[in-house]
């Protein structure tokens, strides 16, 4: 039986609105797959949650340069 575990990594980002989540979600999909991340954009600092299953922090973060957002790692 495989036991399959997931880590869960944060990001404040620059992420404001419907908009900007739309234009980050096929870099966010391709990187971690789509339904493995979500942008609080009520919080004040926009925090993004990847269900980061194998994929670094740097990863995400280029994911979202690529977008033309930024995301710094909340520890």
């Amino acid at each position: 039986m495989e036991t399959t575990t997931q880590s869960e990594i944060q990001f404040k980002t620059n992420i404001k609105c419907g908009g900007c989540i739309a234009t980050v979600t096929p870099f966010l999909d391709k990187t971690v797959g789509a339904q493995h991340w979500q942008v609080d954009t009520a919080s004040p600092d926009k925090v993004l949650t990847v269900q980061a299953d194998g994929v670094s922090a740097e990863q995400v973060q280029k994911a979202v340069q690529q977008a033309g957002y930024k995301a710094e790692l909340l520890h």
